[in-house]
């Protein structure tokens, strides 16, 4: 296994930073810039920038805001929300971003994703998938988060990597804001079956929570947000304690 990274997550909307539980009861988080330079300076690996609602109100991202935040960083810097065409992409890439991530428009047309992976390198290319347990399955969500599809969430993740995706952004709705622990069954199966890195998200509230997806699911990366927006821990502090308990993680 490679050393493993710890990604630093800004929910976009309406220019600032939000947090909530379960994509619900959004409140201010701060500055997006402060924010990405802050995580930048204390050890995060990337940053993910993540307009939240930007597909629920159909409308292109701020690329004004995705140059401001890239001029300020030196780590890598994954952009999503609203992306639906080679063009839209070009248009973020050129702004700064490293990767793009997709998710609602991929859904509604899975062709996108080859025509990114064409246009840029498959390594440019990150799916979010948004998850949630329906009874004994696991179905995909679009919009933020705000509508189910009938869509088992393993189906569709071989399908965004045969289709062209080079990393899969997997966050678990069920678990995601209540810092009560990562989704590590469905981060377990996915991480296990795909050929492309699996980034765990939703859910870490505290080290042993990272040592737990670490130590129990082949998750490359894992992403978070309220822990370090209150400043309970800092990517270093994160990767002090892995490193303690015997994770390989980034100086």
């Amino acid at each position: 296994m490679l050393t493993r990274r710890i990604i630093a997550c800004l929910d976009i909307c309406d220019g600032r930073v939000v947090k909530g539980v379960q994509f619900k009861g959004l409140v201010d988080a701060g500055d997006p810039v402060e924010r990405a330079t802050h995580y930048m300076l204390t050890g995060a690996d990337e940053l993910c920038f993540l307009d939240v609602s930007a597909s629920v109100e159909g409308r292109r991202l701020s690329t004004a805001l995705v140059e401001q935040i890239a001029a300020a960083l030196s780590i890598p810097f994954t952009v999503g929300g609203g992306v639906r065409t080679v063009d839209d992409a070009r248009e973020i890439l050129l702004a700064g971003a490293d990767k793009i991530a997709v998710n609602t428009a991929a859904l509604l047309r899975p062709a996108l994703l080859t025509e990114l992976a064409d246009a840029f390198g498959r390594q440019c290319v990150v799916v979010s998938i948004d998850t949630r347990r329906v009874g004994d399955s696991w179905l995909v969500a679009t919009h933020g988060g705000r509508e189910t599809v009938e869509r088992c969430c393993q189906d569709w993740a071989a399908e965004v990597v045969e289709r062209g995706a080079g990393e899969i952004l997997l966050n678990v709705i069920d678990t995601d804001g209540t810092r009560g622990g990562f989704g590590i069954d469905i981060t377990r199966e996915i991480s296990a079956a795909v050929t492309v890195p699996v980034i765990a998200s939703g859910g870490g509230g505290e080290a042993s929570h990272f040592v737990d997806v670490f130590g129990e699911t082949e998750a490359s990366a894992a992403l978070a947000a309220s822990i370090f927006h209150d400043g309970t821990w800092t990517p270093d502090m994160l990767k002090r304690e892995l490193r303690s308990e015997g994770i390989k993680v980034r100086l």
